[in-house]
């Protein structure tokens, strides 16, 4: 005799979630974007830099966070060439993906464009630039020239 209860089948249906991100306060991120400039936030009380940029300071919850510019020179401390792509970047060529710790101390991933993968490297100096893309204001890292 089994003390288990019996399994039913059940029909599974989608479920779709939509999540509503205030972004109000880190419009000036986008908008330095479009000027040509990538900004993070420090905060004013503790000073941790915050990239992406935040609203509340993780360290110590504060509100109203600074802006900076970042002076844009980092080094990559790891990367990844991208031959798979998720569904939303099918269309697009394989690309890498860096990791790159800038001057002010923070870490920012974004796309190393513009060489080939033979000439990256951990340790290689890096540029973050800000353009616009088909899909609107971005970022992105290129190699320093030598």
């Amino acid at each position: 005799m089994s003390l288990s209860p019996p399994i039913r089948k059940l029909k599974s249906r989608p479920v779709t979630f939509v999540f509503d991100i205030p972004t109000d306060k880190l419009t000036e991120f986008w908008a330095g974007i479009q000027k040509g400039k990538v900004c993070a936030t420090r905060c004013p009380r503790c000073g941790k830099i915050s990239f992406p940029p935040t609203s509340d300071c993780s360290q110590c919850l504060h509100s109203g966070p600074e802006w900076i510019e970042l002076q844009g020179e980092g080094e990559i401390e790891t990367f990844t060439h991208v031959v798979i792509r998720p569904a939303s970047f099918a269309d697009h060529e394989t690309y890498t993906v860096a990791v790159a710790k800038m001057k002010e101390g923070v870490k920012v991933l974004a796309w190393l464009t513009g060489t080939k993968l033979n000439d990256v490297k951990v340790g290689a100096k890096v540029k973050l630039v800000a353009r616009e893309s088909d899909d609107g204001p971005t970022y992105e890292f290129t190699l320093a020239e030598s």
